[in-house]
């Protein structure tokens, strides 16, 4: 057992905050810049999951090495492309790719796209290069910080209680959390960002606040873009936006001489044109000059392994889109720390799917997925294993070595590919404390925007063109107390009073794709004619289409206008 005793949060969330295991418990790290003493809500949660404690086949127990080598046989007698691997993102730390490496060896079909960020990493990438947010010391230096699509102060909390007192400016169709801490608020309507980085860039033209220099020292297009920004009139805004011009000239004196940062979310870009609309959001940002300073930039989920060496290097023959696979097309299904069951669109698609497979589950908890598993493999849990996890909203790491002795009947996801390469013959992987103490060790340096295009034309479909009068605009956000589907979740529609609806009603919502049933609860902080329902609702991908986006075979949950009755 290591003497060291940090243990990093292998959760699905910008902070990837750290602890010291001291005495059987997590303790917050005031060593680590994000930590700072502090742990939130979704960890304790974390420590009180019941994880699996046996293999299971067909609802039986049965020991580890007996499904393994159950599992071994169904993949010798199957043709390996007819095998889907599919993996989520239950735990992020580095190792958990190990298992890519003998599924990709032994011919598996992978998947491709996602069903998080990938949409507006697209539109990131095209206007920039790369996806790599801008130091954290930026962050801390900026004046002002615009939030747009994200509840920041829910999401990534320990970065929100290092800049708590700075000024902010939200944007989103919901009064979050951020909104109520906010000077201003932009309750624009649902897949209009785009419009009002237009708009803004326009008020930005006028104020004098276009940064020419930046411009001509890495930029093109700028010209083609204050274009298309200027194309109609600035007062057709008011009713597609749903903002009164006079908020918008607020926030541009808010704004003005100032270091800004633009903290966007998914909420951007959950849409068919989503990549367009993050790189309006991101020509705006280029356009007043956020890029490339010591304060202020732009921040979303960066690729947080960009500048290392990939130690799991994959190259699959045959790829799928995630938000589009038929589970019931392949003779196995690999999902490995994921839950497509709630967390997929479609839900009634997937669960017809995983119906017609034989579907293995590799993970640390029992989920709704395992519902229709066949196989349940335990992976060992976080504590028990070296781990390094790399975040996505800053630049910092956090470190976890085994502080617990593993449970005898799981298997960690290193030992897991070594054993399944082994049995078919191939190479094995590195040594594992080698790969551990590589992405320990290793600080790659921050990379800034070399060249920036401006994007220069949009074709984008809006959803206020096909909305009827008594149709909502589907949103989807996170809770508090919950972190996609795992932890508390509920299965409530949340509406605005004007709805008409009372709260404890009883509905059945529908769209073309689908219907359930919710519980309606009325809040003031949801814009007009619009539905929330939380991410992870058990419910809510019942609605959603299994149709991919335009550019990054990704998932599109609100590309949807939904109907309510009452049930």
């Amino acid at each position: 057992m290591s003497l060291n005793n940090t243990v990093a949060c292998p959760l699905d969330c910008y902070d990837a905050c750290e602890a010291i295991y001291k005495d059987d418990k997590c303790k917050p790290s005031s060593d680590h810049i994000i930590t700072n003493g502090k742990l939130c809500v979704k960890f304790a949660h974390l420590l009180n999951e019941q994880n699996l404690q046996s293999a299971q086949y067909e609802k039986n127990d049965l020991s580890l090495e007996e499904s393994l080598v159950l599992l071994k046989d169904k993949l010798e007698q199957t043709d390996p492309s007819k095998v889907l691997y599919y993996k989520g993102s239950g735990n992020l730390g580095i190792m958990q790719s190990a298992p890519k490496v003998f599924f990709d060896k032994y011919g598996a079909t992978f998947t491709k796209g996602g069903l998080c960020d990938e949409i507006g990493a697209a539109g990131l990438e095209q206007g920039r290069g790369h996806l790599v947010n801008p130091p954290l010391q930026n962050l801390l230096n900026s004046d002002v910080i615009i939030v747009w699509g994200r509840n920041f102060s829910i999401t990534s909390p320990h970065m929100y209680e290092l800049v708590k007192d700075k000024t902010f400016i939200t944007i989103d169709p919901i009064v979050t959390d951020i909104a109520k801490k906010s000077e201003i608020h932009l309750q624009i309507t649902p897949k209009t960002d785009h419009e009002l980085a237009l708009l803004l860039t326009r008020f930005a033209y006028m104020d004098d606040m276009d940064d020419e220099e930046s411009q001509e020292a890495y930029a093109s297009g700028a010209d083609w873009f204050f274009d298309l920004a200027k194309s109609r009139p600035l007062v057709s805004y008011e009713a597609t936006i749903g903002v009164h011009l006079s908020q918008i000239v607020k926030m541009v004196d808010l704004i003005k001489n100032k270091k800004i940062a633009i903290m966007t979310g998914l909420g951007v870009q959950k849409y068919n044109e989503g990549s367009q609309i993050m790189r309006a959001v991101d020509s705006f940002a280029a356009y007043i000059g956020v890029h490339n300073k010591d304060a202020g930039g732009l921040w979303y989920l960066d690729d947080s392994t960009y500048g290392y060496e990939n130690q799991f290097k994959i190259n699959p023959k045959k790829r799928v889109a995630i938000p589009n696979v038929d589970f019931g097309s392949f003779d196995v299904v690999f999902i490995q720390g994921a839950n497509p069951v709630v967390s997929a669109p479609n839900t009634q698609r997937i669960i017809d799917g995983l119906k017609n497979s034989f579907v293995v589950y590799f993970g640390t908890t029992y989920n709704d997925t395992c519902e229709y598993a066949n196989l349940i493999i335990p992976s060992t849990p976080f504590l028990e294993k070296n781990d390094v996890r790399l975040s996505y909203g800053h630049e910092h790491k956090a470190i976890s070595y085994k502080v617990k002795e593993a449970q005898e009947n799981t298997i960690c996801e290193y030992d897991f590919a070594n054993h399944f390469l082994n049995a078919f013959n191939h190479e094995p992987l590195k040594p594992q404390a080698e790969i551990f103490e590589y992405y320990k060790n290793t600080q790659p340096s921050y990379s800034p925007i070399e060249s920036f295009e401006f994007i220069e034309e949009l074709e984008i479909d809006a959803l206020y063109e096909q909305k009827k009068e008594d149709e909502f605009y589907l949103i989807t956000s996170k809770q508090k107390n919950s972190l996609n589907s795992q932890f508390k979740i509920d299965n409530c529609a949340y509406v605005h009073p004007s709805s008409g609806y009372k709260d404890g009603d009883e509905v059945t919502l529908s769209t073309s794709y689908g219907q359930a049933d919710f519980t309606m609860r009325i809040n003031e902080d949801i814009k007009e004619e619009c539905v929330l329902i939380h991410a992870g609702a058990k419910q809510g991908n019942y609605l959603t289409p299994h149709t991919s986006d335009e550019e990054a075979y990704s998932a599109i949950y609100q590309e949807v206008i939904v109907s309510i009755e009452l049930s």
